[in-house]
C-alpha cells in the first residue's frame, strides 16, 4: 500500500479498536444487573434477535435502524443509534436494565453510570462468547429454560460441525474489513475471523496477535500465501466493494496472489459478516464453507 494508504489504515486500526471492536474487555459484574428486570432496552439489534428468541416480552427501548427487527419489539421507543444511544430517551422510558454489546463497554458503562441506569453488556466479539451471555441472561431475566434451550442447541451444531471438518483439508484464509479508502486485516480474534474458524479455515495471521485488527503491508500478506481472500465491510458496503475493486486493479502486487490467480476472492455482505456476533452465524458459516470446499 502506498503511504497515505497505511496512514488511513492505521487511523482507521485506531476507530475499530477504540469504539467497535475492542478485543479485551472488562469482565462483566453480578452487581451490574438489578435483582429484577421489570423493563429492558436494548442498543443493539443483535441483542434484540436473541431476547427475541428468549421470547422477552418486557422490552421498552430499541435501536434506531434501518434493519429488520423482531416483530415483538416494533411498537417500543426508540433510543437513538445502536453506537451511540441517546441518554435523555433512555432516562423517559425508564428501563431496569439497559443491553449492549461488550465492545462498547468501555464508552458506555460511565454514561450508563452518571444517568443511574442499570446495564449489562452483551459479549458479541464471538459465537462462544455470545451464548456465554445468553446463558448469563437467562439467570438474569428468568429465560433459563430457554436460554439453556439456545445453548443445547448451540453446541450440538458445533460438535456435528466439528466432526464433519475432520478429513477436510484446511484452507488458509485472508480477510480484509474495509471502510471507504482504507482496509485492514482482521486476525481470527474479530468477529469475522471467528467465522472463519467454524467454518474450517485457518487464518493467515492466526497467534501474531491479540487485536481484532491489524495493518499489514500487501508484501507480508503475499508472503502468508492464502488460498483465499475474504473481503467485507464495517459500513458504506458499496463504496468499500468499489474501493476494493479498485484496489485489486490498480495495486500491480494482487495479480502475485495465488488466491487471485484462482479466482478464489469473495465479497461479503456486512450484515451477517460484519464486527458483532449475531444468531445468523449458521447462514454465515455455511456460506463460508462453500468457498472453502468447493472449486469455484
Amino acid at each position: 500500500m502506498t503511504r497515505r494508504k497505511i496512514t488511513a489504515a492505521c487511523l482507521m486500526v485506531s476507530f475499530l479498536l477504540s469504539g467497535c471492536a475492542v478485543n479485551k474487555q472488562p469482565e462483566q459484574t453480578a452487581d451490574e444487573t438489578p435483582k429484577t428486570v421489570q423493563s429492558i432496552a436494548a442498543t443493539s439489534v443483535a441483542t434484540l434477535q436473541i431476547l427475541d428468541q428468549m421470547g422477552v416480552e418486557n422490552v421498552v427501548g430499541i435501536p434506531k435502524t434501518a434493519s429488520e427487527l423482531p416483530e415483538r419489539y416494533k411498537g417500543a421507543t426508540e433510543i437513538g443509534a445502536p453506537m451511540a444511544p441517546d441518554l435523555e430517551v433512555l432516562k423517559t422510558v425508564n428501563p431496569t436494565l439497559v443491553l449492549s454489546p461488550v465492545s462498547l463497554k468501555n464508552d458506555l458503562s460511565p454514561k450508563y453510570e452518571a444517568a443511574n441506569l442499570s446495564s449489562y453488556f452483551v459479549n458479541l466479539n464471538s459465537v462462544q462468547g455470545m451464548y456465554d451471555s445468553i446463558k448469563e441472561l437467562g439467570t438474569t431475566l428468568d429465560k433459563k429454560t430457554e436460554a439453556d434451550q439456545l445453548v443445547s442447541e448451540y453446541e450440538a451444531w458445533l460438535s456435528e460441525k466439528q466432526k464433519n471438518q475432520e478429513s477436510l483439508e484446511k484452507k488458509n484464509v485472508l480477510i480484509l474489513m474495509g471502510l471507504p479508502g482504507s482496509y485492514v486485516v482482521a486476525t481470527e480474534n474479530s468477529y469475522i475471523g471467528n467465522l472463519v474458524a467454524l467454518a474450517g479455515g485457518v487464518n493467515c495471521y492466526e497467534g501474531t496477535s491479540t487485536e481484532d485488527f491489524i495493518n499489514v503491508n500487501t508484501e507480508d500478506m503475499l508472503e502468508k500465501k492464502p488460498d483465499i481472500i475474504i473481503r467485507t465491510s464495517h459500513a458504506l458496503p458499496d463504496q468499500v466493494m468499489e474501493m476494493f475493486k479498485k484496489e485489486f486493479a490498480e495495486n500491480d502486487i494482487w495479480k502475485h496472489f495465488e488466491a487471485v490467480k484462482n479466482n478464489q476472492v469473495y465479497d461479503l455482505t456486512s450484515t451477517d459478516f460484519g464486527m458483532s456476533a449475531n444468531l445468523n452465524y449458521v447462514a454465515a458459516v455455511e456460506e463460508l464453507e462453500g468457498y472453502l470446499y468447493s472449486n469455484k
